[in-house]
């Protein structure tokens, strides 16, 4: 069996970025979605995306960007990865691979019963990647993902994959081993968990994630 692969998310300073790759992550995220405090403008990212090494893959998080905000978001950053993380269309993430067909695209859905992972059937073929998260905040203003909210695991238990998949929704250095001993995911995506407050990473937290995961 292959290693997990790791992505760590919301990354917004130079030392937590050299952190979650000397500690071995896959992968690291970049939000661009205003309302989250993980929220990088464009120029910010650029900036930071530089100290990302083409061994690692770079995430670029958002939420029902529009067309015209996309195409710059990619020009400006060339993220790996573009994870659709709002209530985009099987037609729209096929689009965006037409257009930028060097990108991959992932789909983010909330786990909320075993319906979600039939309804997530409808992007086969067309996302690269499902990523099953907690349930968006229903509350006014609350965030898509990144709450530190607990999956539902027991309903990945068992599952039988049709197409790449991940797990993220409140793993922590302290539970991500379990998460992927009952569930089997090929890749774990942590935030939250990681982090003193919100939006503030703690480099130790990170390391230590990273080696909980590769112990699992």
């Amino acid at each position: 069996m292959p290693d997990t692969m790791i992505k760590i998310c919301g990354l917004s300073t130079p030392e937590t970025i050299d952190a979650a790759v000397d500690a071995g992550a896959t992968h690291v995220g970049f939000v661009h979605f205003e309302p989250s405090p993980r929220h990088l403008t464009l120029e910010d990212a650029a900036r930071l995306r530089r100290r990302v090494p083409e061994s690692v893959k770079l995430v670029l998080v958002s939420s029902k960007l529009q067309p015209e905000e996309l195409a710059r978001a990619y020009e400006v950053i060339r993220p790996d990865v573009l994870q659709f993380h709002g209530s985009e269309t099987r037609e729209w993430i096929a689009l965006v691979k037409k257009t930028i067909p060097t990108m991959e695209c992932w789909r983010s859905f909330g786990l909320r019963d075993a319906n979600t992972l039939e309804k997530a059937r409808a992007f086969e073929g067309v996302a690269d990647r499902l990523l099953f998260d907690a349930p968006a905040n229903p509350l006014p203003g609350g965030l898509p993902g990144g709450n530190g909210t607990l999956a539902q695991w027991d309903l990945l238990e068992g599952w039988e994959p049709f197409m790449p998949w991940a797990l993220a929704g409140g793993l922590n250095p302290d539970n991500v081993a379990e998460a992927i001993r009952r569930t089997g995911a090929p890749l774990v995506d942590a935030s939250s968990g990681l982090e003193t407050e919100p939006g503030i990473k703690d480099a130790g937290k990170i390391r230590a994630f990273v080696g909980a995961a590769r112990t699992a």
